[in-house]
């Protein structure tokens, strides 16, 4: 099931940004989970929500992932190439 907006479109954010943007805490790269709609941080073990297209890079929305979802990581941003 796709994450949905508050609109209840699927929520989506685009490319160019998700390349840009790093983990507030650690500065590391993050990995976009579209089941979730969130950027996940595997090093803070974080998910950012992702609203409206817009991502929430604070820590306080945060949502603290499991050991599991650190083990099985979403897909990393960008494709091959």
């Amino acid at each position: 099931m796709a994450a949905d907006g508050r609109d209840g479109k699927k929520t989506s954010v685009d490319p160019k940004l998700l390349e840009l943007l790093a983990c507030p805490l650690t500065k590391g790269p993050l990995a976009w989970d579209p089941e979730r709609g969130e950027l996940v941080s595997r090093v803070a073990k974080l998910a950012y929500p992702v609203r409206d297209g817009i991502p929430i890079m604070l820590p306080s929305e945060a949502r603290v992932i499991s050991a599991e979802d650190v083990l099985s990581p979403p897909p990393r941003l960008g494709g091959p190439g």
